[in-house]
């Protein structure tokens, strides 16, 4: 399967750009491969719906903030938005914000966010947000949840529509059904012809004489839906997942919105996160720090065992190559450090009060400075300089 473009490539524009350039981009890019302007086009149409996806991602700003995070893996299908879950339908929404009323309308004949037929699918529903709480576990595995949402669903009664039954239903006598009234304006140029939305029944090419009783004719009610969740594995707290169409449904029968699912890390009872590292404390005592010890520690996988050899320092780091949790955005993995620490004890018997001292006055036990360390040799530098 090939890899998707990078987004700022197929709209032409640098990472840094700003909005109203990734606009003014996508508005050319559009206009260039528009199925219109290119009738029978395979290629065309798949670059207009490439250029689509992209706008979707970088027009709006939390959803570029994770693009440039975690690249196209923040939006992978059944987690992200994108034109996977997009037809032409879906595109030509985008039109309203980015061409004006009357752009396609009056140049293509197709309808400024409406469908290729002119006729408005209702309102899109609103977005809706979610927090989701993962543990390490989930993180560095990837994880299933299943959760209740209530929000906006279609109206089993009418099916959406918001009519009471078939026979409630007329067509405008505004537009004759088409969603759209055309007019001719005289100009300097002459004559010029554009095509707007229909006033009368909002775009819909028809309207309703007698509603729904349950819905009272918005097409839908409030109530619940059972989703589940796909998390990837390497996700961080903070980040932002989203679920196409899985939002508030729209009214009589218009699009649902999207589900953004925040990521929330729970804390580990022994762990901790240092990027893509997990980290321990370990405490050994100063016999053990002495003489070695083997002991257990814990992982996100379980238990681990390690060795910790004679004469270890406090501070030491020991590593677990691969124990850390996985990159969402490339194949890198992380690892799990282990830091030393010995553990001085506040309160000693006078047995061993008398054997740290005469400890004390050992040359075995005084500080010795490590030749390997940096800090030492500048030390040594600065004392002959």
């Amino acid at each position: 399967m090939a890899s998707k473009r990078d987004f700022y490539e197929i709209l032409a524009v640098s990472k840094s750009a700003s909005a109203e350039e990734i606009k003014k981009a996508y508005r050319k890019v559009a206009m260039q491969f528009h199925p219109d302007r290119n009738p029978g086009d395979k290629s065309a149409e798949d670059k207009f719906k490439e250029a689509a996806e992209a706008y979707e991602i970088l027009g709006d700003a939390d959803k570029r903030s994770q693009y440039d995070r975690f690249g196209h893996n923040a939006f992978a299908p059944g987690r992200g938005g994108g034109s996977h879950g997009m037809n032409m339908d879906d595109i030509f929404s985008q039109f309203g914000d980015i061409f004006g009323e009357d752009m396609f309308g009056g140049f293509f004949g197709g309808g400024n966010g409406r469908n290729r037929g002119g006729r408005s699918s209702g309102t899109r529903g609103s977005n809706l947000r979610v927090k989701i709480k993962v543990n390490f576990e989930e993180i560095a595995k990837g994880a299933s949840k299943t959760i209740k949402v209530k929000k906006y669903v279609s109206c089993n009664t009418c099916n959406g529509s918001g009519a009471k039954d078939k026979n409630s239903m007329q067509t405008c006598g505004s537009c004759g059904g088409s969603g759209q009234v055309r007019r001719v304006q005289n100009t300097f140029l002459g004559q010029m012809q554009t095509v707007t939305t229909c006033p009368t029944c909002n775009g819909e090419g028809s309207t309703i004489t007698n509603k729904c009783t349950v819905c009272k004719g918005d097409g839908r009610v409030y109530g619940e839906e059972t989703i589940t969740l796909d998390i990837p594995a390497g996700v961080q707290d903070g980040m932002q997942l989203s679920m196409s169409g899985k939002g508030n449904m729209g009214e009589r029968g218009g699009a649902p919105g999207d589900l953004i699912i925040l990521i929330e890390e729970e804390a580990n009872i022994f762990l901790h996160r240092e990027g893509l590292n997990v980290a321990f404390d370990l405490f050994i005592s100063f016999p053990d720090a002495v003489f070695g010890i083997q002991t257990e520690v814990p992982t996100i996988d379980g238990r681990a065992k390690i060795k910790i050899p004679a004469g270890t320092q406090s501070g030491k780091i020991f590593r677990l190559k691969g124990k850390g949790f996985p990159s969402i955005n490339s194949h890198e993995k992380g690892d799990q450090l282990i830091h030393i620490n010995v553990w001085t004890p506040q309160h000693v018997t006078p047995e061993e009060k008398q054997t740290l001292e005469r400890m004390q006055d050992s040359q075995s036990f005084q500080p010795k400075p490590d030749k390997n360390d940096k800090t030492f040799w500048e030390k040594i530098r600065e004392t002959f300089n």
